[in-house]
């Protein structure tokens, strides 16, 4: 598996909050459409994204669709999730670090098995993502 890792963001919430909202996939919904608007069409295209309780899935033009399922938490320090009913196995989790009150430090990390010849052609779109992603998280309201 191979790995990718977004630098260290910060949050100006106390990571009980952070978490809160980030465990609660259904409050995720408007910034995963937020997200989907960022993203250039020409690079990649994202559509048909359904949000459930513990699980998210998208389509990514041209991979298919892809679902990420909440599979652990760890109260105000982790949330876990893995593949499922997608065309490549991952894991990906989010980390939560409050040195100081209301100051809370996030970093998205994604473990991936992608075929060789594929990895080539996603891996910087793949590392433009999660860093993406993670700036993203860094704006929602806590």
């Amino acid at each position: 598996m191979t790995t990718y890792q977004s630098s260290v963001k910060h949050i100006a919430a106390p990571a009980e909050r952070v978490f809160n909202k980030l465990s609660n996939l259904r409050q995720l919904e408007p910034f995963v459409e937020k997200l989907k608007e960022q993203v250039p069409d020409d690079k990649v295209k994202i559509k048909d994204v359904v949000v459930n309780d513990d699980s998210i899935y998208f389509c990514i033009e041209p991979m298919g669709t892809l679902g990420l399922k909440l599979i652990e938490k760890e109260p105000f320090k982790t949330l876990k999730f893995e593949s499922d009913k997608s065309p490549i196995d991952f894991n990906f989790w989010i980390q939560l670090v409050e040195k100081e009150p209301g100051d809370t430090k996030i970093r998205l990390t994604l473990k991936a098995d992608i075929p060789f010849m594929i990895k080539m052609m996603l891996k910087d779109k793949l590392e433009q993502g999660i860093e993406m992603a993670a700036e993203a998280l860094t704006k929602i309201e806590y």
